[in-house]
């Protein structure tokens, strides 16, 4: 069954850096926002790189990208998928990053995890010219990774 992508992208016109997903989990498509599931690290991550609180609410987690200059979106526009499993993912149909890209100061994207990257790559770096890093996903199924490697790799998003 296709699923389209179910909430915009966060940015602001001071935004300076990109994060893409993949696409949102099943709990994300249910809280109509990014990193929904509870065991997800990425709130954890973002908050250890730039010292603040773990956010909790919605509000706060739009605060802490906001407030750092970053932005966040997907990857994919709409695909198939089985749950939440980036390995289920078929007849992914990218987004168009040029609404970010044009009313904000973007100038380096990073992509959680490598089927976001595979599918910048493919469908997206063609069009923007910009090239992604490919940073460890924060997803739990990336269990190799403790959260003291994940900061780690992660940091670059502050420089």
């Amino acid at each position: 069954m296709k699923i389209d992508h179910p909430f915009p992208p966060l940015y602001s016109g001071h935004s300076r850096v990109l994060i893409l997903g993949s696409f949102p989990s099943v709990k994300s498509r249910e809280q109509l926002f990014f990193y929904g599931h509870p065991q997800n690290r990425f709130w954890g991550v973002i908050a250890a790189i730039f010292g603040e609180q773990k956010p909790q609410s919605i509000d706060e987690k739009k605060a802490l990208i906001l407030d750092h200059d970053l932005a966040l979106w997907d990857s994919i526009a709409s695909c198939e998928i089985s749950g939440s499993s980036d390995s289920s993912i078929r007849n992914a149909k990218p987004n168009d990053l040029s609404i970010i890209l044009e009313n904000s100061q973007v100038d380096r994207i990073y992509c959680n995890g490598r089927k976001s990257h595979e599918l910048y790559r493919k469908y997206i770096e063609p069009i923007t010219g910009i090239e992604a890093v490919c940073l460890p996903s924060t997803s739990p199924a990336n269990a190799q990774f403790t959260m003291d490697k994940l900061i780690n790799a992660w940091a670059v998003i502050r420089e």
